[in-house]
């Protein structure tokens, strides 16, 4: 008899104790693991400060669309309320101009639609609760450029590659158990290039270019 109230008093120790661990849990695990997301925003390419040319306002010098892709990434948590990840990023993009007018126009990628942006890089975060994180990002981006030429006759088309740095700051918002959504402002600047012929020709060599990209994008993702 002795033997079973030992048992028994054990279990509902056991059973007692277990809300308590569950609520050890840490902001920060809260946003911890493997997630990936989908994203759309608003994307604004401009020309950089070395090509800026404000004395003549019919000159343009920017172009604007709507960016949209995905990525995944994976984060750990840094003791009570920091996170530390690594992330992974493609979009596209609808920016572009229309040159076929007699608009005087200074872009620094000449006529150009903006093609797809590799990014790769890492971000800190402090998890102000369990459902709020917010996060500072930064890394590597590598976006291509689609370019046209025309001398009336012939038509001339190729891309360029472009590397730069990107830098940003962001808000996620847990959605129940699993699901979350974010809103994060991105400022990328795009400072080499190469020209990417089509073909056996090979590459150009790599120019300075100076190129600013912002974006203020919006994701749902889910957390695994």
């Amino acid at each position: 008899m002795k033997k079973i109230c030992a048992i028994l008093a054990a279990g509902t120790a056991l059973a007692a104790s277990a809300p308590a661990f569950a609520q050890d849990a840490t902001p920060a695990e809260a946003f911890s693991g493997f997630h990936a997301e989908a994203l759309v925003g608003y994307d604004h390419i401009r020309s950089g400060s070395s090509e800026d040319i404000d004395t003549d306002r019919d000159i343009k010098q920017s172009i604007d669309g709507v960016e949209y892709g995905g990525a995944v990434g994976y984060d750990i948590p840094l003791g009570t309320n920091m996170i530390v990840g690594a992330e992974a990023e493609i979009t596209d993009s609808s920016a572009s101009r229309d040159y076929n007018n007699d608009e005087p126009t200074v872009f620094n990628l000449g006529r150009v639609d903006a093609g797809r942006q590799y990014y790769f890089g890492g971000r800190l975060g402090y998890a102000m609760s369990p459902e709020t994180l917010l996060y500072v990002k930064g890394g590597y981006s590598n976006a291509r450029f689609n370019l046209q030429g025309t001398d009336g006759t012939t038509n001339l088309r190729q891309r360029l590659d472009t590397d730069g740095w990107r830098a940003g700051a962001g808000v996620e918002q847990k959605v129940g158990s699993n699901a979350f959504v974010k809103v994060e402002y991105k400022y990328t600047n795009l400072g080499e290039a190469e020209f990417d012929f089509n073909g056996d020709t090979p590459d150009s060599s790599r120019f300075s270019i100076d190129t600013d990209r912002h974006s203020v994008m919006a994701g749902v993702g889910v957390r695994f």
